[in-house]
């Protein structure tokens, strides 16, 4: 089928991308979110995230009359959800509350023929979830899991596959894995993204697609939980983890990731423990990879503790509240403004709590304040500070390390 306006649900880091590459192949696009002030921002042509380039294809889409953005969703062909999928409580629960709010507000608009696909990263079984709210919502329509092949509306899964700061790149070349409730929805969903992308649009079922992205970030958790419990044996046996982990990669078939204060973002920190949600009696590699990672803030607060104790024996003039310490990095990554599910937040924060004097953050991709803590530039930070703790890699701080043994250097890279 043709498809002549595509809307997206949820204007973030994915939605807004996806929306801004469709409208760039003269699709109608109607973006959704409820955010005023975001919807606001895209109707002027501007932008409220960073992404490289980005900013440009939203002004020309919005000129050029192809991308509009609204608090309501209205008609169109086919629907993109992409909306957060966090997790609630001490448990790791998985909360689709909002997809089920998308569900139910695009169903008023739904008609015969129209497609509907999860993006959002989600546990197995999110993509029935969501024709079952809308078949409760619409009785006057039928779908995949009553009519099979026959259903008025069409529901797959295709989840986002992108590295922050490479989205719109990543977008257009990276392969899709494509999971239909039925096989017409998957192919009515392929030829959906056929029409920006260059990479394979690879069909499956709904479930195999959702486990895929569950994955691939659980992979890559675990590959970090190696490498920070091999930072913590290092830290303990007097030994360069960096050093390390480059002799051990010289091996043609070991690929050692590297150690951080922990792992965030939308992803990674959040997707394994989908699995574990739905199988918690067999995921235990996967469960024990996320424990590791969940707990490296902690060894590197307990760091700073230490640290702290050993600058205040040293300088025996010095009180506590005189030391004054500087965060380098609050993003979840290099390199973006991104702070979901930060270590490096966490930890910035849990040490403005406990360090009785001044603590500042340096992060260059924020402008302002980031949750309480002062956020300074580069150099007066350095100047500043008595004790510095790096958490991000982000590129201005290369070549920049402070002239200070009271270091502490999550990343490796001043060390």
């Amino acid at each position: 089928m043709a498809f002549k306006t595509i809307s997206v649900i949820g204007l973030g880091y994915i939605g807004l991308p996806t929306a801004a590459v469709f409208a760039s192949r003269k699709v109608n696009v109607i973006g959704v979110d409820v955010n005023q002030k975001a919807v606001d921002t895209i109707n002027k042509g501007e932008i409220h995230i960073v992404e490289p380039d980005l900013d440009m294809v939203v002004h020309a889409a919005v000129t050029e009359g192809y991308l509009k953005a609204t608090i309501t969703p209205e008609p169109a062909d086919a629907f993109l959800i992409a909306v957060p999928t966090p997790f609630k409580g001490d448990n790791h629960e998985p909360d689709l509350s909002y997809i089920e709010s998308a569900s139910k507000a695009i169903a008023p608009v739904l008609k015969k023929g129209d497609l509907v696909i999860l993006e959002s990263t989600s546990p197995v079984g999110a993509t029935e979830q969501v024709a079952e709210w809308l078949a409760a919502a619409r009785p006057d329509l039928t779908f995949p899991q009553t009519a099979g092949e026959e259903s008025d509306i069409r529901v797959a899964h295709c989840p986002e596959r992108v590295l922050p700061g490479k989205v719109l790149e990543e977008l257009v070349s990276n392969d899709r894995v494509i999971g239909g409730m039925t096989s017409k929805c998957t192919e009515q969903a392929s030829a959906l993204y056929k029409i920006f992308v260059k990479g394979e649009c690879v069909a499956t079922n709904a479930r195999t697609a959702e486990m895929a992205k569950l994955t691939e970030n659980s992979f890559r958790d675990v590959n970090i939980a190696f490498a920070n419990e091999l930072s913590i044996i290092c830290d303990k046996l007097d030994i360069n983890v960096w050093e390390l982990i480059s002799l051990a990669n010289r091996h043609p078939r070991v690929n050692i990731l590297q150690p951080g204060p922990g792992v965030g973002g939308h992803c990674i920190a959040v997707d394994p423990w989908f699995i574990v949600s739905k199988t918690p009696g067999e995921a235990r590699l996967i469960r024990a990879a996320r424990e590791v990672n969940d707990g490296k803030p902690e060894w590197v607060i307990e760091k700073y503790k230490e640290l702290l104790s050993t600058l205040l024996l040293a300088n025996p003039s010095l009180a506590a509240k005189d030391v004054i310490v500087s965060c380098y990095g609050l993003a979840f990554k290099a390199d973006i403004d991104d702070v979901r599910e930060s270590a490096a937040l966490k930890i910035a924060k849990a040490v403005k709590v406990i360090h009785p004097g001044e603590v500042y953050a340096v992060e260059p991709n924020i402008q302002g304040d980031v949750s309480g803590l002062r956020n300074l530039d580069l150099q007066s930070a350095i100047e500043k500070a008595h004790l510095h703790i790096l958490l991000v890699e982000h590129a201005q701080f290369k070549g920049e390390c402070p002239d200070s043994k009271y270091l502490i250097d999550t990343k490796g890279l001043w060390c």
